[in-house]
């Protein structure tokens, strides 16, 4: 224990920098492939089944992100507590912070699950849609709810060793439920049929369709979460929790709901605004809704140094707030941001220059509507590249603000960059101008660059520099029940 916080509140900062980002890296490059397999066994299935994952994503995706607020704030108060060196309060924290949001992931599973039809209808559909793909949608969904409990269990899992320092062990779970998602995809989507040669003339695995998916996806989630819990109560890995930290403690709730409930809208908000930005594109000609599509998945990727990095400046800058560290946590903050904005500026260099053979990569050629995708997706590289450096610095900012706990600062910029920058800018360039999909490419890279200049201005003004735990209530014993404090 002592060693992971005494890297990170003394010595030089590229080491635990870089030793806390990578294995983020890798993590949302799993939950990449995580994707990419579901999507690859059912887009060999049948058409209507991507198309129902495709309709049931951005529901799914506002549920998972309005949950995983609650984890910023477990992640925050773990590091200022471990920077404070009071493993106990880590550990009280932990266990109210995993039993707090495994209670929201058990609330939004029953609602998902029995309102996942009702939801789907307030999407607009023709007739084809709703026969088709919305019952399929419900179908995948109504079993994906069931797997939230153990889904939000895992991140919390992941988010409490973050704030601890600790990185590789959620990559390693991570990576664990990705190889058993992949291996269950196609036997329960396809099934396993009978075998002469064995002698078994039923079938092994009935054939499951997107209920298939939806089940593999379960138990791996399931998987993932058990094994979390495992570690963080039966392992010497991670803060020192303990069961009786379960019971709820209303003084560490009110803190979790009060650093949490900021991200908890931040991160819907993202969610709600890639909504409104798809019921905007869907109105354009095909090719340009493809390579929008195919754009943000190519952007998704280059992303992830800059995810890696604004979430390892998250545990560092907490921890050192947490120690009393202000200075040594915003050198940190301005090399992470020096650090993000080099390599993102390298990425755009590259993306810039040739962008057709990046996208070509992932599309299939020879037909005229191929080239039009192609075409325009190169188009929104091109012109997303731009903003690649503000990415590195915007992130890197945003999680400087959470890592303090000061969620609201956090929240405030992200709303200025989806909702007051990138949204109204879309419409405006795409629909009031003469610029058509050119348009929705330049709308959307505006938020970012707008969001990095504000962010970086209020950080100059210092008054993120203060730790939300009161270090004169923090213990060193595995039973510490002290609560957190306001400022």
């Amino acid at each position: 224990m002592a060693s992971e916080s005494d890297d990170i509140t003394e010595g030089g900062l590229v080491r635990p920098l870089f030793h806390l980002a990578w294995p983020i890296v890798v993590t949302q490059l799993l939950q990449v492939a995580y994707n990419v397999g579901d999507a690859f066994w059912l887009g060999r299935y049948s058409a209507n089944a991507v198309g129902a994952v495709s309709l049931a994503f951005p529901i799914i995706f506002f549920f998972i992100a309005f949950g995983g607020g609650f984890n910023v704030a477990g992640s925050t108060l773990v590091a200022q507590y471990m920077g404070a060196d009071s493993d106990g309060s880590a550990g009280k924290v932990a266990g109210q912070t995993l039993g707090f949001v495994v209670l929201v992931g058990t609330v939004l599973s029953v609602v998902g699950h029995f309102g996942s039809g009702p939801m789907l209808s307030l999407f607009p559909s023709d007739a084809a849609t709703a026969d088709e793909v919305v019952p399929l949608a419900a179908d995948y969904m109504e079993i994906f709810f069931l797997g939230l409990p153990f889904m939000f269990g895992f991140l919390a899992f992941s988010a409490l060793l973050r704030g601890y320092g600790d990185t590789r062990t959620p990559m390693r779970v991570m990576a664990l439920t990705v190889v058993l998602n992949i291996v269950l995809d196609p036997l329960l989507v396809f099934g396993v049929g009978p075998i002469p040669a064995l002698g078994i003339e039923t079938a092994l695995v009935p054939e499951l369709g997107i209920e298939g998916a939806a089940i593999a996806t379960l138990v791996a989630r399931a998987v993932g979460g058990i094994v979390g819990v495992y570690v963080l109560f039966f392992t010497t890995t991670g803060p020192d929790v303990h069961l009786g930290h379960l019971a709820p403690d209303l003084g560490y709730v009110e803190d979790i709901v009060r650093i949490g409930i900021p991200s908890a809208l931040e991160q819907s908000a993202g969610a709600l605004a890639m909504v409104m930005l798809t019921v905007m594109i869907v109105t354009f000609e095909p090719s340009v809704i493809a390579a929008y599509g195919l754009g943000n998945r190519l952007i998704s990727l280059v992303f992830l140094p800059a995810v890696g990095l604004g979430k390892a400046t998250n545990t560092v800058v907490g921890q050192n707030l947490g120690a009393g560290n202000a200075d040594r946590a915003e050198k940190a903050v301005k090399l992470a941001a020096n650090v993000g904005a080099g390599v993102m500026f390298a990425l755009a260099v590259v993306a810039a220059a040739v962008p057709e053979p990046i996208v070509e990569v992932f599309m299939a050629t020879g037909t005229a509507e191929a080239a039009k995708t192609v075409e325009h997706a190169s188009e929104y590289l091109r012109i997303r590249t731009v903003e690649f450096a503000f990415i590195g610095v915007f992130q890197v900012l945003v999680g400087a603000y959470r890592g303090a706990g000061n969620t609201k600062t956090a929240m405030a910029f992200s709303l200025v960059t989806l909702w007051l920058i990138r949204v109204p800018a879309v419409y405006l360039l795409a629909f009031e101008t003469t610029l058509g999909a050119t348009g929705i490419w330049v709308g959307v890279a505006l938020g970012h660059i707008v969001g990095a200049i504000g962010a970086a201005a209020w950080f100059t003004r210092g008054t993120w520099k203060e730790a939300v735990i009161d270090s004169e209530l923090t213990e060193t014993t595995t039973d510490a029940d002290a609560p957190v404090t306001e400022d």
